[in-house]
């Protein structure tokens, strides 16, 4: 088995193979990369048991046959070599080895018949999307996914499709985000719990992509399909909760601000907050926006008033800065705003501008209880 490849096309590749691969493995053939070739179409691929992702790359050869090479020690010398061809040879002796125009250099390999086959998908439904509004999709909703191993359903992105449009949300209990598009829609209702690995792999990759994405997925796989590359990988199991009831319908206070200066005016406060609750307060009366912390336990204390557009009673609101920060940091907006009933509601943070048609971000920030 030999092949001729692009030092720089191989390493581009590689590197995104390698966010698969896990720092510590309990199979130790996972810690390869695959390599399949058949004839001028190599195949390389990584999997960490739950996600398989694999590359079909264009080399010179006329040869086939499949081997494991480590990961973390090609990944290593490609980084060095500038862009050049590079002559990889299967010997006898249990060794690859690459040839670059100025040396040798030999890696033990493993059989490839070891490495884990990754699952094929049957009965699969089937949905096409561009690759970067999936990826607006994926960093819009990612960041509000919890991190509780208890509540492994909350740990990744509900997918939503159906024949109107796309929906995403995520969710950790204190904040939610619902990411809808009308502008693209499924051929029949489908639900699945996307975990957040390869969701980060695939907003990494995807980010900017003209490319159409071909998602596939049944009861307990999907598998996504663009250019020369294809991503599968197992769902989470369990029923999402019904996220649509936590969401408050009747929000008479509606608070219009400049979204800039209400996320620095934010972070700059709560650098005053108590570092347990980071408890900010909210204060809103006519068209200004009183927004103050305090940490009593070293008399640190931070208030700023902005000018806003606000229809509703004058009322107090307590949040947690940090979800507020990472809300306003997720839009793209210049205006938001932010919709609430009673300072025991959940308020709602929706762009005012920015968006594209069929676009739709809806954010929900639980409050915390203010010590009057």
């Amino acid at each position: 088995m030999k092949f001729i490849v692009s030092s720089t096309y191989l390493l581009k590749q590689l590197q995104v193979l390698g966010g698969v691969i896990n720092s510590s493995n309990t199979l130790p053939i996972l810690d390869n990369f695959l390599f399949e070739l058949d004839h001028t179409k190599l195949t390389v691929s990584a999997s960490d048991l739950e996600t398989t992702m694999s590359s079909t790359l264009d080399v010179e050869s006329d040869s086939e046959g499949s081997v494991a090479i480590p990961a973390r020690l090609l990944l290593d010398t490609l980084k060095t070599f500038p862009e050049q061809p590079l002559t990889f040879v299967v010997e006898d002796n249990n060794t690859v080895e690459i040839s670059s125009n100025h040396g040798k250099y030999a890696l033990a390999y493993a059989s490839g018949e070891e490495f884990p086959k990754a699952v094929a998908l049957e009965d699969p439904s089937k949905t096409v999307i561009l690759g970067d509004i999936l990826a607006n999709a994926i960093s819009k909703t990612i960041f509000a996914a919890g991190n509780d191993d208890l509540r492994p359903v909350m740990s990744g992105v509900f997918f939503q499709f159906s024949t109107e449009g796309l929906t995403f949300v995520a969710t950790d209990a204190h904040k939610l985000v619902k990411y809808t598009r009308a502008d693209v829609n499924a051929s029949q209702v489908a639900e699945f719990i996307m975990p957040k690995k390869p969701l980060n792999l695939l907003k990494g990759i995807l980010a900017g992509s003209e490319d159409e994405v071909t998602i596939e997925y049944n009861e307990s796989n999907a598998k996504f399909t663009f250019d020369n590359s294809e991503l599968i990988c197992r769902l989470i199991d369990g029923k999402y909760p019904n996220y649509e009831a936590v969401i408050p319908k009747e929000n008479p206070n509606k608070l219009s601000i400049d979204r800039n200066q209400f996320l620095n005016s934010v972070r700059r406060v709560s650098i005053f907050s108590n570092k347990t609750t980071h408890q900010i307060r909210l204060k809103i009366a006519g068209a200004e926006l009183n927004i103050s912390a305090e940490d009593v336990d070293y008399s640190n204390k931070a208030e700023e008033r902005l000018t806003c557009d606000y229809q509703g009673d004058d009322m107090q609101i307590g949040f947690n800065s940090r979800f507020l920060t990472e809300m306003l940091n997720n839009l793209s907006s210049n205006d938001v705003q932010l919709e609430m009933s009673m300072p025991n509601r959940a308020g709602i943070l929706t762009p005012v501008d920015g968006l594209d048609d069929g676009e739709l971000v809806t954010m929900l920030v639980m409050p915390v209880m203010l010590n009057s």
